[in-house]
């Protein structure tokens, strides 16, 4: 089945004329996205007098029980629904939801400045973040220890990292864990032996890995031309998720998501465009 998801941090925008508007559209979720949704939101009620988008985070994890709930009539999520939680979806509501893609991204590891590593491959990132490999000098690196850095487990990110990097395994119980990706960015802009993940609109003031599939393949970097091919090994897909397809007012603000102008905004923000 084709989803669409969306979750957002805690943020109302609202232009002059929204209290003689109907009924909001309630955005809540992603962390990763929550920048981008409020990008959209403002640019939409800027440009449509009397439309109301409400934008709000948490995590999708925390987006994806609200849109089960009943309390948000868009869920931002930054990985696809587990099966459990689409047979809550459904035995709730019964109905079995709709998925729409939004954005691209490629979740990227951040290393401080200072560190010369610049290639890893998935197995070596597994390795570091079930530490198995503690030592950057292991890696190419200086002699140093390995300080990993983290997201908390309602968040998308983590989710999406577990299962493509860890293949399931738990994180090492040593790595920190961090409320969103901007302080994870921060931490390891600070933190010489540190490094962290997270989706590459915020990889300032860090650099950045290439990444192989394996030992022996080519290193990739989370660049668009990557990222839409599928190259870069962490592509994924940044979700819209709703209880039923959309219809009326949340129609129109979806649709101006997928047009060139709301596209555009995923460009400037540092994610990369569907279409």
């Amino acid at each position: 089945m084709k989803k669409y998801w969306l979750l957002i941090p805690i943020f109302t925008l609202v232009t002059a004329g929204a209290a003689l508007a109907g009924k909001a559209i309630t955005i809540k979720g992603s962390d990763t996205m929550v920048i981008l949704n409020q990008r959209w939101a403002e640019n939409y009620m800027n440009n449509h007098p009397g439309a109301v988008v409400q934008v709000t985070g948490g995590g999708s994890g925390v987006g994806i029980s609200a849109l089960i709930n009943g309390t948000t009539e868009i869920c931002a999520s930054s990985r696809t629904m587990k099966d459990s939680e689409q047979k809550k979806l459904r035995e709730r509501w019964n109905i079995l939801g709709v998925g729409i893609p939004v954005a691209k991204d490629g979740v990227t590891l951040f290393l401080n400045a200072s560190n010369p590593v610049s290639e890893l491959s998935l197995e070596q990132l597994k390795n570091i973040y079930t530490r198995k490999v503690k030592n950057w000098r292991e890696l190419g690196g200086p002699e140093a220890p390995i300080l990993l850095y983290g997201r908390e487990s309602s968040s998308g990110t983590y989710v999406f990292f577990k299962d493509t990097v860890l293949l399931g395994a738990d994180f090492a119980p040593e790595t920190q864990t961090m409320p969103g990706t901007a302080a994870i960015v921060n931490a390891v802009s600070k933190d010489p032996n540190g490094i962290g993940y997270g989706g590459v609109a915020y990889a300032s003031g860090v650099k950045h890995l290439k990444i192989r599939k394996t030992a022996g393949a080519a290193a990739y970097d989370p660049i668009q031309e990557n990222v839409k091919s599928g190259v870069y090994p962490l592509s994924r897909d940044l979700f819209f998720y709703l209880r039923k397809t959309p219809s009326g007012d949340t129609k129109k603000f979806i649709d101006w998501i997928l047009s060139p102008a709301g596209q555009e905004i995923v460009t400037k923000v540092g994610y990369f465009p569907v279409k």
